[in-house]
């Protein structure tokens, strides 16, 4: 199976997270931490994000995570 590879632009637009919160919330192992593609650039695999987006949609309305 092929993973999508997301860029901070669209990791900040399907969050709505600010690039500062991102990072701020890797640094304490709270979002997935971004791959390496090449010495120059990095992205998020999409099923990782997309689980912590649910994550925080069930936590939201359940009290749960």
């Amino acid at each position: 199976m092929s993973e999508q590879i997301l860029k901070l632009p669209e990791v900040t637009k399907v969050t709505g997270l600010a690039r500062s919160t991102i990072y701020k919330l890797i640094s304490e192992d709270r979002f997935p931490k971004q791959i390496k593609l090449t010495s120059f650039s990095s992205g998020w695999i999409k099923s990782e994000v997309d689980y912590w987006i649910d994550e925080r949609i069930a936590f939201s309305r359940n009290g749960e995570a």
